[in-house]
């Protein structure tokens, strides 16, 4: 890769352009919204099999409903890949019984894209072992301490503690090369079916001039940017393929102290490390904002309002923010709907799983154990 190309991709950052995500499949009579799984498998196909949009064997059951995930199925549980592999095999079996399955980027998603690993749990990371993985973990180690360029090496015993077994193969496969890193690179933030639009986090008024293509791809853009700097970082021995974003950033910050002499290289590393105030990491972006849940009634009903009138629809569905009590939150006259109910208990007490209904202008809370009609 020529250092033209790398420059070239780096100024997308100012510009809203770039490759177009699939589009949302037309909506269809029945919408079913599910928010953050966090590697809760079991929850998950259970609440899917209460929804009726997956039989006994998993397959797909929901004959022509959509089924919409809002992003967050990874990190905290201990069944991520689990939940991806389910996901993925729903997008193909839903479309053969006229169905759609829309998967959404969450905020953890593009942390582990971006390898922001402070979520990723041991028993997530021992689902991509093998028996070569102490082989590779010990290769990782040694091509590590080999590095002339890593600042404040760890001790052995260090590195081996914060990369447990299975460290290695998953960023590997999350990777852009990877099995999940290619279809997670496939993925919008944002999905409008019908006159439903779903998110994981919400749209700022602020940014509400973007129409919802280009936000998509302004997300996908510093995607391609970290990918293309990361892959460059690797090339010139900056930094190795394992390397977590704490790792790049500690590499990117040292190389810049040897750039008197390669001013290109000084552009490029300075505009990689701008990443805290990128679209898909700002806590204001639509992964992380979290005004929907957090706004008062007064504050919030006119700019609900606003937003509402821009993208000319009915409702926002979101996820990110756990409800208390593990029930789906409905704000502002019903124009927001709150479907995070914290489906992984073990972290958020008194959490469950949910879905969230849209048939024929009726929307249903769908619980493991009962059901409510919230409008």
């Amino acid at each position: 890769m020529t250092l033209k190309t790398v420059l070239a991709v780096l100024g997308i950052l100012l510009a809203i352009t770039g490759t177009l995500f699939l589009a949302a499949p037309a909506a269809s009579s029945r919408l079913v919204a599910i928010a953050d799984i966090h590697g809760d498998y079991d929850a998950f196909v259970g609440i899917l099999q209460k929804a009726s949009l997956i039989d006994a064997n998993k397959r797909w059951s929901g004959k022509n409903a959509t089924l919409v995930q809002t992003g967050d199925y990874l990190d905290r549980g201990p069944k991520s890949r689990q939940v991806m592999d389910l996901l993925m095999e729903l997008q193909k079996d839903a479309p053969r019984q006229g169905g759609a399955a829309i998967v959404l980027l969450g905020n953890h998603e593009t942390m582990n894209i971006y390898g922001d690993m402070r979520y990723v749990t041991d028993a997530d990371f021992a689902s991509y072992t093998d028996d070569k993985s102490e082989k590779r973990r010990q290769s990782a180690y040694e091509a590590y301490a080999a590095l002339k360029s890593a600042a404040g090496k760890m001790s052995k015993d260090n590195w081996m503690k914060s990369h447990p077994p299975g460290f290695v193969e998953q960023r590997e496969a999350l990777g852009p090369n990877g099995k999940y890193g290619k279809w997670l690179r496939t993925l919008p933030a944002i999905a409008k079916v019908d006159d439903s639009i779903f998110l994981h986090g919400g749209i700022k008024p602020e940014v509400a001039a973007l129409k919802i293509d280009q936000i998509n791809r302004r997300i996908g853009d510093e995607i391609k940017v970290f990918d293309t700097v990361e892959n460059y970082m690797i090339d010139e021995r900056i930094a190795l393929p394992f390397f977590n974003l704490d790792d790049f950033t500690a590499a990117a910050k040292a190389a810049l102290m040897d750039t008197k002499n390669n001013p290109d290289r000084k552009k490029y590393l300075e505009a990689f490390l701008e990443y805290p105030s990128w679209f898909s990491i700002s806590p204001d972006g639509p992964l992380w904002f979290r005004g929907y849940a957090q706004w008062s009634d007064s504050d919030g009903a006119p700019q609900i309002k606003k937003l509402i009138e821009l993208f000319g629809v009915a409702r926002f569905v979101v996820g990110h923010t756990p409800q208390p009590g593990g029930q789906i939150g409905k704000r502002f006259g019903g124009q927001v709907y709150l479907i995070d109910t914290g489906m992984l208990s073990t972290y958020v007490a008194g959490g469950r799983a949910s879905a969230l209904e849209i048939l024929d202008g009726r929307i249903t809370a769908i619980y493991p154990t009962e059901t409510k009609v919230l409008q």
